[in-house]
């Protein structure tokens, strides 16, 4: 999984990665410090993993992984080439999701590109100039397919209708994400690559005073504007996440207990992804190895084996699978079978978040 961190300069994007990633990504007080996209993939926090490492005496864990992207500040006329203009957006369009930093915060020593902080207007000129990106790439490709189908290449109407649809959508400023559009329109969907399809969690950026108070009035209008179009929204303060890494591991609890805070940035963001995204990790368990394992919601057996292997897919029989809960009560996976807790699944089953599966199959 690919997340782009995205937002105006100066509002906290490249501190909130660093947080997350510990890849000391450069972050000043200027516009376009960061020029190429810093890549940090970070594992994603599973308490779980590390249970079932003891029950299997295991030689090696190896979590789910997140990749994060931190993407060169964005201004007002990026679509037209200001700033770093097509170069920025090129990159967001890798990415299967956006993480989208909000400025919630006063501070005169770190200067706003637009001179005062205001979020919903900050918000608002990143997502216009998504739109205007996403505009000029559908117009252009809805003539060239019309033209297509007036030439007698009937099997672009449905791509034309959506393009139609979505064109409308684009130039009433607004994104995408926002269309209700039925699974096949959705499947075509993908194809175009819009920016403004993408999914987005806003993250509102308050200062370390608000903590406390779980953010401000600048930070409720972002957890307002996120909730009326259905997109993820979490609070924090890059700078104390960041601040939490110079601290030894043990010290770390304890300071963010001081402070009120229950979960790191991570574990609020590898949350938000999860449920923006509609995924969850199924665990594999063995003395060799516990892993952790990312699929869709409403994955069935056999492609949660394809996660593992292609053959594993392909040769599929069934899976012995136990629930994570059940396993740890029993104590082993043995003493689990025999207080009837393993079950045997066929190709129909939906996968549940935090099922330990030993899969069968011929190849």
């Amino acid at each position: 999984m690919k997340i782009g961190v995205v937002g105006l300069p100066n509002v906290g994007k490249s501190t909130l990665f660093n947080a997350i990633t510990e890849a000391g990504a450069e972050s000043a007080n200027y516009p376009f410090c960061t020029i190429e996209p810093n890549v940090g993939v970070v594992d994603v926090p599973d308490p779980r993993l590390d249970v079932l490492g003891e029950i299997y005496h295991t030689q090696k864990i190896v979590p789910a992984s997140i990749e994060f992207m931190d993407i060169a500040g964005l201004v007002a006329g990026a679509s037209k080439g200001e700033g770093l203009g097509n170069k920025f957006l090129s990159h967001i369009r890798e990415v299967d999701a956006i993480v989208h930093v909000v400025r919630c915060f006063e501070n005169e020593k770190i200067i706003h590109v637009s001179g005062s902080v205001d979020p919903i207007r900050d918000i608002e000129i990143i997502n216009l100039e998504l739109v205007l990106a996403d505009l000029e790439q559908v117009t252009k490709k809805y003539e060239k397919d019309s033209k297509l189908i007036r030439v007698g290449e009937k099997s672009l109407l449905d791509s034309v209708n959506l393009l139609e649809k979505v064109k409308a959508q684009l130039e009433n400023g607004k994104p995408v994400r926002l269309l209700n559009l039925g699974d096949d329109e959705k499947e075509i969907l993908k194809s175009f690559s819009l920016l403004t399809a993408k999914p987005v969690i806003y993250v509102a950026n308050i200062g370390e005073n608000d903590i406390p108070n779980g953010g401000n009035n600048l930070s409720k209008q972002v957890e307002q504007f996120a909730k009326a179009e259905n997109s993820g929204v979490i609070t924090l303060c890059a700078r104390i996440e960041e601040e939490l890494l110079t601290l030894p591991k043990d010290e770390r609890q304890m300071f963010k207990d001081e402070l009120g805070i229950k979960e790191s940035g991570l574990e609020k963001l590898v949350k938000a992804s999860y449920d923006l995204l509609g995924l969850m990790s199924f665990l594999t368990a063995g003395e060799k190895e516990v892993r952790a394992w990312t699929i869709k919601r409403g994955t069935k057996a056999p492609g949660a084996a394809g996660k593992i292997h292609t053959d594993f897919e392909k040769g599929f029989i069934k899976a012995e699978i136990v629930s994570y809960d059940d396993l740890v009560e029993a104590g082993n996976f043995l003493k689990a079978k025999e207080k009837g807790k393993v079950r045997i699944e066929g190709k129909e089953y939906v996968m549940q978040d935090g099922d330990v599966v030993l899969f069968r199959f011929n190849v």
